[in-house]
C-alpha cells in the first residue's frame, strides 16, 4: 500500500501517475494527515471492474447451481463453442 500527502499529488503529479501505473494498486492520498482520496491507473480500474462483473456472473451462475437449475453439458457447451466460431470465421 502506497500513502503520499496531498502536497505531493499537486506538486509532483507525474510521480504519482508513474507509481499508480507502476504499481497496479490505489495510491491512497491524505489530507492534513488523514485519508482522503485514492488514485488508481485506469488500466488498473478497467480490470478490477472485469474481475467484479466476472465475479457476479459466478456469484449469479452458482446460486442457481444449488437452486437445482439445469446446466449444459461439456459437449453441449463445446457444440455452442464450435458453432459460434464457425460462424465467426475463425
Amino acid at each position: 500500500m502506497t500513502i503520499t500527502s496531498s502536497t505531493t499529488l499537486r506538486n509532483d503529479y507525474a510521480k504519482i501517475s508513474a507509481m499508480a501505473h507502476a504499481s497496479d494498486e490505489p495510491i491512497y492520498i491524505t489530507k492534513n494527515g488523514e485519508g482522503d482520496i485514492a488514485v488508481l491507473s485506469i488500466e488498473a480500474l478497467e480490470r478490477r471492474d472485469e474481475m467484479i462483473r466476472l465475479k457476479a456472473h459466478l456469484d449469479a451462475v452458482e446460486e442457481g447451481r444449488l437452486e437445482g437449475t439445469q446446466g449444459i453439458s461439456v459437449e453441449e457447451a463445446r457444440k455452442r463453442l464450435m458453432e459460434k466460431y464457425k460462424n465467426a470465421g475463425l
